[in-house]
């Protein structure tokens, strides 16, 4: 009787914890998240005038056009377009500081900095350890400042008021360094170009 006894006992708890685990604690976590905060839980989408939404903020954009800020480099291959299959999984390349593969990526990137006239910063040249850092430093934003204010016909003052706007500090004032966010800071200079269009 006493292991029948202590069998149900061990079922009992197994369930009970598996209702706290696995469906109340997650219920819990959902409600709040959509209620509390919403933008995040949603995976921070942003949207551009016409609604449609133009990326996450926390997960870097692939920009080549001279009128955006780049990203740093990344080993993933973004998808693009609507009917592309997703393919952003995090990660990096795991290529040893020894293989020729990396070191001729990140000569190449160097390489391609200096003839944009740019100082090959850290963060220009490596990926981040995800591949998906929204984020790059405060001066390789400021050495983008005369290639995007050129092909934009703006000002440069105009562009370094938008990184300052949208430079974040480090995370509880102590943790990692300012960064800013590219996907942001360019659909600003978009924003900014279409109030500045004639019969808008």
């Amino acid at each position: 009787m006493a292991i029948i006894r202590e069998t149900i006992r061990a079922i009992f708890i197994t369930l009970m914890l598996w209702l706290l685990t696995a469906i109340i604690y997650p219920l819990i976590i959902l409600v709040m998240g959509q209620v509390f905060l919403p933008y995040q839980a949603n995976g921070s989408i942003m949207q551009n005038l016409k609604g449609e939404a133009i990326g996450s903020a926390l997960i870097s954009q692939v920009f080549t056009s001279e009128r955006y800020f780049h990203s740093r480099p990344s080993t993933i291959r973004y998808s693009q377009g609507k009917k592309a299959k997703p393919t952003g999984i995090s990660g990096a390349s795991n290529l040893a500081a020894s293989n020729p593969e990396l070191l001729n990526r990140i000569l190449e990137q160097a390489n391609q900095l200096r003839d944009d006239n740019l100082q090959p910063i850290a963060d220009m040249i490596y990926t981040s350890g995800s591949g998906l850092d929204p984020h790059i430093s405060l001066r390789a934003a400021v050495q983008q400042v005369t290639r995007v204010a050129s092909a934009r016909g703006v000002k440069e003052d105009e562009i370094r008021r938008l990184i300052n706007k949208f430079t974040e500090g480090r995370f509880l004032w102590i943790f990692g360094e300012p960064g800013v966010n590219v996907l942001r800071l360019n659909y600003a200079l978009d924003v900014q170009d279409f109030y500045r269009q004639p019969n808008q």
